[in-house]
């Protein structure tokens, strides 16, 4: 089985830690590991480094190689620009499909998602590839078993069971649903039949390219100029020419809104799984609970709580009386704001766009 990790997105939610030149995955924000070594190194000892590749953008090659000086250059795949995940995808195909195409594969995601199951989340991944050997043509969905009402990630629908498979249930894919109110979120993590979707999946590199060419045929006709190209002396120039006219658009709109669902199955574990992109979410994901504080660097807090403060510099932050605050310091920003407020960073960040300030996105 071949595992490929996406480590492209640059993550502003996360700013001012992370940025185009430094995003998300590569700063060293948990235990002093970057998020793309911890989602690698999670795979360890179920997989070699040769079952992994690294799908990223062209000025993140040089960083790759530093954090994960084990992983073969060949095995890294470049986009030249960023077209969203859709195109990210059908890159990744284009190759696999000549050089492993009924291998089965598992797609994950590298910028923003800790596991803390990590043993649980292996014994998943072999699952998944054993069903994949069983029927090449399918796409096995790994959710996360809900563990309350979360209104900010999608949901995968699943009803009766199929099969299990070393303990590991494995139910029928009916659909999904995104980003659902509060209170529909709440009935999702008690119904059980939803799981929160990770956008985790195994599949093989051939039935993924036969639905990009019945899905989205003129991504696909593009795609495969590339792929034609592959391991040839044109492929960089074809590469180049070709991928930056390909539609900007997600991989659930180019494929998976428009698949068969008879084509899926599901797995839903807790595998203790947390979207930690944005700092209150970082915050929910480290702390044990709701009123304790997180911190990383030179950081003193007294009579404070449900707060993560964030220290890059060699200056000492103190904080007193402070509750639901985020606080970042960077060599060159200190961000401040309360924690309902971290989602209008990302507007924030686009503002300065065209600004003396825009050296800092």
């Amino acid at each position: 089985m071949k595992i490929i990790v996406f480590a492209g997105g640059v993550g502003s939610r996360l700013w001012p830690l992370s940025r185009k030149n430094t995003p998300k995955q590569f700063g060293k924000i948990i235990q002093d590991r970057s998020m793309l070594q911890i989602a690698v190194h999670k795979l360890f000892p179920s997989f070699e480094w040769r079952d992994i590749y690294i799908s990223t953008g062209e000025r993140y090659q040089d960083i790759i190689h530093e954090q994960l000086p084990k992983l073969a250059k060949e095995n890294i795949i470049v986009e030249p620009e960023m077209r969203d995940v859709g195109p990210a995808v059908g890159l990744v195909i284009s190759r696999l499909v000549k050089t492993n195409p009924d291998e089965p594969i598992v797609l994950l995601w590298g910028s923003d998602h800790l596991v803390k199951e990590e043993a649980k989340f292996r014994k998943i991944l072999r699952v998944a590839g054993k069903l994949i050997e069983e029927d090449p043509h399918r796409i096995v969905f790994i959710g996360q078993k809900p563990r309350y009402g979360n209104q900010n990630v999608g949901y995968i629908e699943f009803g009766e069971q199929v099969s299990k498979n070393e303990d590991v249930n494995i139910y029928k894919f009916t659909g999904f649903q995104y980003s659902p109110p509060l209170e529909v979120a709440k009935k999702y993590a008690t119904d059980g039949k939803h799981a929160w979707n990770l956008g985790y999946f195994a599949t093989t590199p051939r039935f993924l390219w036969q639905l990009f060419e019945t899905l989205s045929p003129e991504i696909f006709n593009k795609l495969k100029l590339i792929s034609n190209a592959y391991g040839t002396q044109d492929y960089e120039k074809v590469l180049k020419n070709v991928y930056s006219t390909i539609e900007k658009i997600s991989f659930d709109n180019a494929i998976l809104e428009k698949m068969d669902t008879s084509y899926g199955c599901v797995i839903s574990e807790d595998i203790g799984w947390s979207d930690i992109g944005a700092w209150e979410a970082m915050k929910e994901a480290l702390s044990d609970t709701v009123d304790a504080n997180v911190t990383k660097g030179k950081v003193i807090l007294e009579d404070c709580k449900d707060s993560i403060v964030h220290n890059e510099t060699e200056q000492l932050i103190v904080g007193i009386d402070l509750e639901g605050l985020v606080a970042v310091s960077t060599e060159d920003v200190i961000l401040i704001c309360p924690k309902e407020s971290v989602p209008k960073i990302k507007k924030f960040v686009a503002s300065l766009k065209g600004t003396e300030h825009e050296h800092l996105t």
